[in-house]
């Protein structure tokens, strides 16, 4: 019997699904929205609302707690000051999972995850700003 599995393992290392999820987290933050597979979305569920239950604390130990989880500063930053305020009365279930189909080379089945009450322009705004100053580089 398989009793307190836990997690899913995804088939990967406690070192590489440790990194994945770090980075998945980062992304989140960042884009608010990500497109990745059903159980990759279903296991980063509990891990960002964490973070999230983390940024509401707000003191320095949080900050610290937090900071070692996610590889970006930027990311702790945006968690604590905006994500943070946004759920402030909520008290969890910060997030959804969407069912988005199948991919297409293997049939995996995808999903999106994303914050309830999401910025929706938040979504590809580094990478508008990273090419709108290039542009206004080149000229």
């Amino acid at each position: 019997m398989r009793h307190a599995s836990g997690y899913r393992k995804l088939n990967r290392t406690h070192e590489h699904r440790k990194a994945m999820f770090s980075n998945m987290c980062g992304s989140l933050i960042e884009h608010e929205q990500i497109k990745t597979t059903l159980p990759k979305a279903k296991e980063l569920r509990p891990i960002i609302e964490k973070m999230i239950t983390l940024a509401k604390r707000g003191d320095l130990h949080a900050r610290r707690q937090a900071a070692s989880m996610l590889k970006q500063d930027k990311d702790v930053i945006k968690l604590f000051d905006v994500l943070a305020a946004r759920y402030k009365d909520r008290a969890g279930g910060y997030t959804r999972v969407l069912k988005a189909g199948f991919r297409y080379g293997d049939m995996a089945p995808m999903a999106i995850i994303e914050f309830v009450e999401r910025d929706t322009s938040a979504k590809g705004a580094a990478d508008r700003a990273r090419v709108e100053a290039e542009e206004a580089a080149n000229a």
